[in-house]
């Protein structure tokens, strides 16, 4: 892609306006407390000029970072598209995450501007987002203004000459802003993950490579068809919800399905509720989630009609065959393939997968490496090992979507992704290959816990409890959980 320019944003919206899917929905949002919004192409592009405009008055550039912090809600994935509409790099903060961890996220890529909300809905309880906003921007220098969208109604601290209504905001500009010409390696956005220090890594992902890669794997993985309603239950504050709920769906020109709350709010049938009214045809969830279905009873998900699924996809972590099978016989009924796919943070994009209807799959597999590929299993000192031998995982050539380095700190990216076996990413995921060349991946191998499909190093949990006053030294070990890993 040297000397090639391009937009996400122009990609995922303006491609498809002079076509069919002008009035198609983009976007399906559906709210814990039962509230619904659609929006098509035309209006998602709408929305997303307005903002890059508002964006832009504020005193956004291009290069400059902006932090979001946000519920499940339309506005993210409208914040997100707007930042790349005008080159500005998007840092997507966790709203589970404590005002110590926005500080951290923030001072670490000196955001410029914060989007946030009044708060969002979990379990029937508000979640006070702005609440911890305003105690980490009180630590925050490089925050200029506080964008903030209204969401719960609730009784809200508004500085003034900082913070602002997104509501009161969007009312005022134009709904043109001709997208951006960028580098095709232009950053994109930065995510923060664990790591084995305290310290969490930002994760660089560029433009053309990660579009060209979360487009194809969507397409080919999930077998995307124009008149389907797809489902990515993953919260956009990971990976997942970056490639697959936002840049994969929108640059096929597909219809998302987004849902902000808990899978078990009122009852532990809402999933199953959904995908019978929206009629999905595609649900792409982790076994952390599969888990607990299986431990709520199968009842729940037989009361529904589920006969629209035709594709199940898991991810985030290694599925044992029991809920394979489960997830296979109870949801899709015997009839629909089960994507298991292995990725990270740091690929952009799914890497292990089946092909749906050319990859015969074994339940608690990721099968083989997606075309163009290269991953193998070595030894610390970078020797293949042989079949059903565990060993580490490694992708031995570049691939589109990769990491660009982590944000700030060229000399850790280099020790932690390409010093273990020399010039070969290493992936820090223990897996074994079997006789008919499938992967079988085996977990983390180094001081980062995977608990229900998310990252948490050891180190940082450690230096969060030895931060108290009452404790001197603190050491923190895994222990296996039947539900979340």
């Amino acid at each position: 892609f040297v000397g090639g320019k391009l937009n996400i944003s122009y990609n995922c919206l303006d491609r498809h306006l002079a076509t069919g899917r002008r009035n198609k929905a983009a976007l399906i949002w559906e709210g814990e407390p039962g509230d619904q919004r659609t929006f098509t192409y035309q209006q998602l592009h709408s929305e997303v000029c307005r903002f890059a405009n508002v964006l832009k008055r504020a005193g956004v550039e291009k290069g400059d970072r902006v932090a979001l912090y946000l519920p499940l809600i339309p506005e993210l994935a409208i914040s997100m598209l707007a930042c790349a509409r005008i080159g500005a790099t998007h840092s997507v903060i966790f709203g589970g995450f404590s005002s110590a961890a926005l500080i951290d996220r923030i001072n670490d890529a000196s955001c410029k501007l914060v989007v946030t909300a009044d708060g969002g809905w979990r379990r029937g309880k508000e979640v006070k987002l702005k609440t911890a906003v305003d105690e980490a921007l009180k630590q925050t220098p490089s925050i200029k203004a506080c964008l903030v969208v209204r969401r719960t109604g609730a009784r809200t601290h508004m500085e003034a000459g900082r913070d602002y209504w997104w509501h009161e905001l969007i009312e005022t500009v134009s709904a043109n802003c001709p997208a951006e010409e960028l580098d095709s390696e232009h950053p994109l956005y930065i995510l923060y993950t664990s790591g084995t220090t305290g310290k969490p890594k930002g994760i660089l992902h560029t433009t053309a490579g990660y579009l060209l890669q979360s487009h194809l794997t969507m397409k080919w993985i999930f077998d995307i068809k124009d008149e389907d309603i797809y489902w990515c239950t993953a919260d956009i504050g990971w990976v997942t919800g970056h490639s697959y709920v936002v840049y994969g769906p929108l640059s096929n020109g597909a219809t998302a399905l987004m849902y902000e709350g808990a899978p078990n709010y009122p009852e532990p049938d809402r999933f199953w509720n959904i995908v019978e009214r929206h009629r999905v045809n595609i649900l792409y969830t982790a076994p952390t989630a599969i888990r607990a279905f299986i431990k709520w009873g199968e009842h729940w998900p037989l009361k529904h009609d589920l006969s629209s699924l035709r594709l199940l996809g898991t991810v985030g972590e290694p599925i044992n065959p029991e809920a394979w099978m489960w997830y296979r016989e109870i949801i899709g009924k015997g009839r629909c393939p089960i994507v298991d796919t292995w990725w990270q943070t740091e690929t952009g994009a799914i890497m292990i997968t089946p092909i749906p209807g050319a990859t015969p799959t074994k339940p608690g597999s990721a099968t083989k490496p997606f075309p163009g590929i290269e991953a193998d299993i070595m030894t610390r000192n970078g020797e293949p090992v042989g079949a059903n031998e565990g060993g580490y995982l490694v992708i031995k050539r570049p691939w589109p979507a990769m990491l660009r380095t982590i944000w700030g700190d060229d000399e850790r990216y280099r020790q932690q992704y390409w010093s273990q076996i020399e010039n070969i990413y290493f992936a820090g995921d223990g897996a074994r290959r079997d006789k008919d060349g499938y992967f079988w991946i085996m977990g983390r191998i180094d001081d980062v816990i995977n608990v229900s499909g998310h990252r948490l190093g050891t180190a940082e949990v450690e230096s969060a409890l030895v931060s108290h006053e009452a404790v001197a030294e603190a050491a923190v070990v895994g222990r296996p959980d039947e539900l979340k890993g």
